[in-house]
């Protein structure tokens, strides 16, 4: 009774900071814009005036910066999950490291320039570099276990930094490009771009959101798992395959925001406890929260320019990594 009231009782409250969000996100900026003006922009276009037309051109920004958010949160607290690891974010299992990989491969040799050419690249890159983590964490005794894929995540994901700067090193012509969109931002958030991540981000969703029953299962050991009619490997896959679905279209139309996969998940548990079914919906609402009032953070401080979203969020998110870290039990979920 209580793990289902605690949640019912935070719904409201989680759905009302997004709202709010994402109207402080269309109002402030380097322009503020009143609520006449911002009504007048969203029901009869852009025309009349200069604050009208930065109303309408951070529509597509805030609807970026929510789904990019709710994906972070929903990834995070699938891979903490699937690891059983409180120190795990979508980064564990090499998937931002696969995705800026494919992304300045694509961008030094292939000539691709837009968020629209960046999306299948850095999907194909995170599945990649996941399915190489599983493969190699699953050798040995014991198989695929939480501390295994972790260590091997961290291994890979060091390699493929590294073949980043590689790539980049002797090519100077494409830093400028890739280091803007290596900061994570959604600052160059358009329509057809969210429109393009869309349907990948509700399949991503789809597939961590049935997977969250099996979760819970995994979270009381494989055997355990097994034990109660789990099909382990079947949960396993499900939920990568969202995970990286989730942050491979985000790190694409955003670049790879830290933090927000790693805090999310943590404050949803303090909130409503550790049942998947409530953790991954609350940690999208938080996400999203997160990340918008990030963008408008970055806006308001560096006034009248744009501080990055992936550097307010690192500010935010590398003391709560450091106050995980020094708790107790930190071991496994």
């Amino acid at each position: 009774m209580i793990t289902r009231t605690r949640p019912l009782l935070w719904l409201p409250l989680c759905v009302l900071l997004v709202a709010v969000a994402a109207v402080l996100s269309v109002v402030l900026g380097a322009r503020t814009v009143s609520p006449g003006d911002t009504f007048a922009a969203l029901v009869h276009g852009e025309h009349g005036s200069l604050a009208r037309a930065a109303v309408r051109q951070r529509v597509p920004r805030t609807g970026l910066a929510l789904l990019v958010g709710a994906a972070l949160g929903t990834a995070g607290a699938v891979m903490q999950s699937l690891t059983r690891n409180p120190l795990a974010d979508p980064g564990i299992l090499g998937v931002n490291a696969g995705a800026a990989l494919a992304v300045v491969c694509g961008i030094a040799y292939l000539g691709i320039s837009t968020p629209e050419q960046y999306v299948w690249l850095a999907i194909a890159g995170a599945g990649a570099a996941a399915v190489l983590v599983y493969l190699i964490g699953s050798r040995g005794r014991g198989g695929a276990t939480p501390v295994k894929l972790a260590l091997v995540g961290t291994m890979v994901t060091a390699a493929l930094s590294s073949l980043v700067s590689a790539v980049l090193l002797p090519r100077i012509d494409v830093v400028d490009t890739f280091r803007f969109w290596q900061i994570g931002g959604v600052g160059g958030a358009s329509t057809s771009g969210v429109l393009q991540v869309l349907p990948l981000l509700a399949v991503g969703f789809v597939l961590s959101l049935v997977s969250a029953p099996g979760l819970n299962a995994l979270s009381l050991g494989d055997d355990f798992a097994t034990g109660l009619g789990e099909h382990v490997a079947r949960t396993r896959l499900l939920a990568a395959a969202g995970a990286v679905l989730l942050c491979g279209a985000a790190t694409a139309a955003a670049g790879p925001i830290g933090f927000v996969g790693l805090v999310v998940p943590h404050l949803v548990r303090l909130l409503i406890g550790p049942d998947n079914r409530w953790v991954l919906p609350f940690s999208a609402l938080g996400g999203a929260a997160l990340v918008t009032l990030a963008d408008v953070t970055g806006r308001l401080v560096a006034r009248p320019g744009d501080m990055e979203v992936g550097i307010v969020t690192a500010v935010i998110g590398a003391p709560v990594f450091i106050a995980v870290a020094r708790r107790q039990k930190v071991r496994e979920l």
